[in-house]
């Protein structure tokens, strides 16, 4: 008897992990607080045209989609995993200081467009063409093919 309970148990353990709320379109209140914050403190609320939230097992992430085009990733609790502003400017506010001021020493004449983590990378674009790479430090480390 208890092996069937336990059994029964799992499987609706199991299936309430499978049954994932992926690609679900959510109201702006669902997204975590500091993730709300920075859409409202650098690109307004009135701005959004979708919150996507996807849900594989216990992790959650959330995709933000602005009317200007600029997709911005975030993770379950709110941290900015990538923001990809298309051809416009990434706010500096959101990229580390120490990337900001390689890619102004190095590249004075560009900006980035497309800022976030890349298979344990942080990638930046530039609106040159140029993907620069960083290491967890925030130190160049090379170029992106």
């Amino acid at each position: 008897m208890k092996k069937l309970v336990f059994s029964i148990l799992f499987m609706a353990f199991a299936l309430s992990l499978d049954a994932s709320t992926d690609g679900r379109i959510v109201g702006f209140d669902r997204l975590p607080q500091n993730a709300q914050q920075i859409i409202i403190q650098h690109f307004s609320k009135d701005n959004v045209l979708m919150v996507e939230m996807d849900r594989d097992g216990l992790r959650t992430e959330f995709e933000v989609r602005l009317k200007d085009g600029t997709e911005i990733d975030f993770d379950g609790d709110g941290n900015l995993k990538k923001i990809d502003c298309q051809e416009r400017r990434v706010p500096d506010a959101l990229v580390p200081a120490e990337v900001l001021a390689y890619v102004n020493g190095s590249y004075p004449e560009a900006f980035i467009t497309e800022w976030g983590r890349d298979d344990g990378r942080w990638k930046a674009e530039l609106n040159n063409g140029l993907d620069l790479v960083f290491n967890r430090k925030y130190q160049f480390v090379g170029f992106d093919d």
